[in-house]
């Protein structure tokens, strides 16, 4: 007696079947009965008939051996459950299917989200964690990983497809979709993709790869893209008009993206669709509209304001906040540089055969650096030099602070002056999924990849695990702790080895503490009472401590 655990695809939808069933031969051939259809159990009913037909034959001793029952800790299960039911939720599972490379690649975005690091990490953290016995894995090194982000490159289309489709699935498709690009630079020179570009992490002299990410208006993600370190911004869009167009079927769309980032040839090819766009311009394009008296400055407010040029809708307001953010930095830059001006003539007054005209290029220097040199000057009295703001042209330079435009060519039917702003500033989601994959949470770098398919593979891993955290943080927006604090939390909550009678018999889930309650609570994710238990080693190919030696 066994059970027939499987899955199976029918109209593009993948379903699981279980069935309880009996094998025998006849005529020399086996063959197999149904005694009953499990499907509708739950997953722990199913782990607990699987655990009684292992042990079918000492279950007596399961239960009369209290006597002799010894725990001992077993491996980490609160984080791996939390992300694997997770998972479950947002159709990730049946994403990626149910091979060997899937149940791979389900770990490295658990992995991502509960550790970062390389494959290696990703080896030795499961070492502590229950990989193998709740994701079904025999054991694998860091080779196996490798080999993981080559069929993820593979597949990396069908997958954001499919989960495209979870995620809106009996409803319509969102019309609006949000896109921004970053960058994230290497230490080393080999990685395929790495080029020298407009770096955004103020990183001079390294190369980098371009990053461009798609979100529907909640910031959830739907595809990710790796160009080479060189690629402008709007030369990214093209392939994000394409997915959507061609593998997302999306129809009435809507990109919305920061300035630069749509500009007249991206114009045309969303035209070329039928899509939409909505947008924000420069400053210096913002400048050429005053200097022309199409708009006036008496036109940006608080309240949004709309007007129409050469039948181009365009969208003002004035952000008070941002002006006064502005406001501070551009003082704090100058008390910066009065602070660097008086310790270099504390240095000239200490020594006077010091050339003042060194001390005067570090100044000018740090002033460029600033980019303060249209409204401040330096100079020299008596060796000693001094900032002197040009008051005429500082009021120049704040006349736009806080000041925006967006433009579109969504009719005022289609969508009104406040709804085109809303949408524009949803682009703060992209931003924080950004923050979060590169600097706080999922830590994009460091990237231990040359070859460009497993680069990209590897940014689409850190996308998946945003994925789950974006779902996630929605569950804990209450709880007073951050994402790091509650995996920390859920990681501490560790199975217990139940032997009895010297033999390891089953695993066993203690009741967390009452954080870790309330974070499995607010995330809907249930325990189990017990775990099977494999029993399998992971060990990595590299030994550490003989490269140590």
């Amino acid at each position: 007696m066994f059970i027939d655990d499987s899955t199976y695809t029918r109209d593009g939808k993948i379903y699981r079947r279980v069935l309880l069933r009996n094998s025998y031969r006849k005529d020399g051939k086996t063959r197999h009965d149904t005694i009953a259809n499990l499907s509708s159990c739950t997953d722990a009913e199913i782990d607990a008939i699987k655990l009684a037909l292992r042990h079918k034959e000492n279950l007596a001793d399961i239960g009369n051996a209290k006597d002799d029952a010894k725990f001992e800790q077993g491996l980490s299960v609160g984080a791996l459950l939390t992300l694997q039911q997770t998972a479950k939720s947002v159709g990730l599972n049946q994403a990626l299917g149910s091979t060997r490379d899937a149940k791979l690649a389900l770990w490295l975005v658990f992995a991502t989200v509960i550790a970062q690091g390389s494959r290696l990490s990703a080896v030795r953290l499961a070492q502590q964690h229950a990989a193998c016995d709740l994701l079904d894995l025999e054991t694998f090194n860091e080779d196996h990983l490798y080999g993981t982000l080559d069929w993820l490159a593979e597949h990396q289309n069908k997958i954001e497809e499919s989960l495209f489709r979870k995620r809106y699935q009996g409803q319509e498709a969102p019309k609006f979709y949000l896109y921004d690009v970053t960058s994230s630079y290497f230490e080393g020179t080999q990685n395929e993709l790495a080029e020298y570009g407009y770096n955004r992490d103020g990183k001079k002299g390294k190369k980098q790869i371009v990053i461009g990410l798609m979100t529907d208006v909640e910031g959830w993600p739907i595809a990710a893209e790796v160009f080479t370190g060189s690629t402008r911004d709007m030369k990214t869009l093209p392939n994000q008009i394409t997915a959507v167009a061609e593998r997302f079927g999306a129809k009435e769309v809507t990109f919305v993206g920061d300035r630069g980032m749509i500009k007249s040839a991206q114009i045309k090819e969303l035209d070329s669709h039928n899509f939409h766009y909505i947008t924000g311009i420069t400053k210096p394009q913002i400048n050429s509209l005053l200097n022309k008296g199409a708009i006036q400055l008496s036109l940006f407010d608080t309240k949004v304001t709309e007007i129409t040029i050469d039948g181009i809708r365009y969208i003002l307001r004035k952000n008070p906040t941002r002006a006064e953010e502005i406001k501070k930095t551009r003082e704090g830059k100058l008390e910066s540089i009065r602070k660097f001006i008086t310790k270099q003539n504390l240095y000239l007054q200490e020594h006077p055969k010091a050339k003042i005209s060194i001390a005067q290029k570090k100044v000018e220097a740090k002033i460029k650096l600033y980019a303060i040199s249209k409204w401040v000057e330096i100079k020299l009295e008596d060796r000693q030099l001094k900032a002197t703001i040009l008051t005429g042209r500082l009021a120049e330079e704040s006349l736009l602070d806080g000041c925006y435009i967006l433009t579109s060519d969504l009719t005022k039917e289609q969508a009104t002056a406040e709804q085109i702003h809303a949408r524009y500033k949803e682009l703060a989601e992209v931003e924080m999924a950004f923050r979060t994959m590169k600097t706080s949470l999922l830590e994009i770098r460091a990237i231990y990849l040359r070859k460009a398919n497993r680069t990209k593979a590897h940014v689409f891993v850190v996308m998946l695990a945003y994925m789950l955290v974006h779902k996630l943080k929605a569950y804990w927006r209450e709880i007073e702790l951050t994402t790091e604090e509650a995996f920390a939390e859920l990681s501490s909550i560790c199975s217990l080895k139940v032997r009895i009678k010297n033999q390891l018999m089953y695993q066993v889930i203690p009741m967390p503490r009452k954080l870790g309650q309330a974070l499995l609570k607010k995330a809907h994710i249930v325990l189990p009472d017990a775990l099977p238990y494999k029993n399998i080693e992971v060990v990595t190919r590299k030994k550490l401590v003989s490269e140590r030696k």
